[in-house]
């Protein structure tokens, strides 16, 4: 397989679907101008708001949302990760869903978010994500592609758990998405560190597009979308405003950290 550009797009949602739309569609051109062929965007990118407001728009931001990520992924002719974005279950609540898109406009990989943000942090602000949204019931999925590898999906909150990764590591992953809309307090400790775990521990590059910035009133993100190789090295990191961080996947530099540091290999349990 060639080398190929990969980036991870940041935004700062606000509970505006239209806004959001707009503003994720210049970005993803700014990406695919830059010669992105896999584009990912972030945890909430379509809606960023107060939970019981997402709840009851969800139905309609769904659709919008759905019907963009076929068009823009056409338009652009690029593979597009719908970061995340609420979807009905029919007993009401959503999933937390991520989707990869085709350059023709196919859907070929559906995630359900499986770990939920129900935390009471040291700041004095109280997450509590299962208020409107199921879990998932299926572990993530591989998208395997020809161009790009193996693709191992997850969202935001599952960075913590390696047992996920570790398991999309066996199952052949290669690239980690990471979509995520970190919040400000944790992400200046625990993003970067998390993330270069993941990528480090599993020899996998991760892709990890970002939420940044002040939402509404009780929400405000950390930024800093970012890309990591199978070394733990970062190659490109968005910073804070919202743009972009893009960076060449080189699929024999990850077999060369394979070969030299065979950890995945070398698992006693």
């Amino acid at each position: 397989m060639k080398p190929y550009t990969v980036a991870a797009v940041q935004m700062n949602s606000l509970p505006e679907v239209e806004k959001n739309l707009t503003q994720a569609e210049e970005l993803i051109e700014l990406a695919a101008n830059q010669g992105a062929s896999l584009v990912s965007l972030p945890e909430n990118f379509s809606f960023m708001g107060p939970e019981m407001e997402k709840l009851q728009q969800a139905e309609a931001i769904a659709e919008k949302t759905e019907k963009f990520l076929q068009h823009v992924a056409r338009k652009f002719q690029i593979f597009l990760l719908g970061g995340s974005f609420p979807v009905p279950t029919g007993e009401g609540k959503v999933y937390n869903t991520s989707v990869i898109y085709t350059p023709d406009g196919e859907e070929v990989c559906r995630y359900h978010k499986v770990h939920l943000f129900d935390v009471k942090l040291p700041d004095g602000n109280t997450y509590q994500e299962s208020a409107t949204v199921s879990p998932g019931q299926s572990l993530p999925p591989i998208y395997r592609h020809e161009t790009f590898g193996n693709l191992g999906l997850s969202i935001c909150y599952d960075v913590r758990f390696p047992e996920l990764y570790r398991y999309l590591a066996k199952q052949g992953a290669e690239i980690l998405l990471v979509p995520a809309a970190f919040t400000a307090y944790t992400g200046k400790d625990h993003w970067q560190a998390l993330l270069q775990a993941r990528a480090i521990e599993n020899t996998c590059y991760v892709v990890a597009a970002a939420q940044t910035g002040k939402h509404y009133s009780l929400r405000q993100s950390h930024g800093h979308a970012i890309i990591i190789d199978p070394w733990g090295v970062i190659l490109s990191d968005a910073g804070e405003d919202p743009g972009v961080a893009i960076a060449t996947i080189d699929p024999s530099h990850l077999e060369q950290v394979r070969r030299q540091m065979p950890s995945l290999q070398h698992r006693v349990f």
